[in-house]
């Protein structure tokens, strides 16, 4: 939930495709249903309120688009589905399973309360399956075998992956992502590398052979004894 429903979902690090082993996908995705069915949408002044609106119609509606799309693919809808019937731009909580590879929504950051559910047999096809997107900014990994999370982790293309955690932004640690989920990294060393520039500086060998290239000066030497090239 910490992963999915961050900003009602709009926000760049929330979860897109939930992958479940076949073994637990439908006690995992019954569980889900449950907790997002909780969410009442309101508005934030109402006391009932647990999930808020969209940034505005259009968001709603790709998001709806997206969900008919995988729908009408073979998807089965577990929980919510649809717009929520009253002032503002609210969709209802979603979850989605049965949803096959080929369904859009897999495929498209969803910005929204909605969570597909698809499932793997065997630890390579997870990671084709986490792999076969544009996007790489965030994932996570859940298992009790430690082991694992690392061999995993080593193979996604993320350029943040948290480990039994739904939450993993840190100003201390450098945040970003590869693929067409951007470039460079904010926070930590790495972070800070962003504002500076590198230079380069060679220094002549002191011990080459006489007659060897050496660079030649542009301009003549200073009385100090430096000379300037450029």
């Amino acid at each position: 939930m910490a992963a999915k429903m961050r900003n009602m979902g709009e926000a760049c690090t929330a979860a897109n495709r939930f992958l479940v082993h076949e073994s637990v996908a439908g006690e995992f995705a019954r569980l889900l249903a449950g907790k997002m069915s909780d969410l009442t949408p309101a508005r934030g002044t109402e006391a009932e309120s647990t999930l808020g609106p969209l940034i505005h119609a259009g968001a709603r509606d790709q998001i709806h688009r997206l969900v008919t799309a995988a729908v009408a693919e073979g998807a089965t809808v577990a929980t919510g589905g649809g717009n929520v019937e009253s002032p503002g731009y609210f969709y209802q909580p979603t979850v989605l399973v049965d949803v096959p590879n080929t369904a859009e929504i897999l495929s498209q950051e969803i910005f929204g309360p909605v969570a597909p559910v698809t499932t793997f047999r065997t630890e390579s096809e997870a990671i084709t399956m986490a792999n076969a997107s544009e996007y790489g900014l965030a994932a996570y990994l859940f298992s009790r075998d430690h082991n694992r999370l690392i061999r995993v982790a080593d193979q996604i293309d993320f350029g943040m992956v948290g480990f039994n955690s739904g939450m993993l932004s840190n100003a201390a640690a450098p945040f970003g992502g590869v693929k067409q989920s951007g470039l460079g990294r904010e926070g930590g060393a790495e972070g800070l590398g962003e504002y500076t520039s590198a230079q380069y500086i060679c220094i002549a060998d002191p011990f080459a052979a006489p007659g060897s290239a050496t660079p030649s000066a542009s301009a003549d030497s200073s009385p100090d004894g430096y000379t300037t090239v450029s």
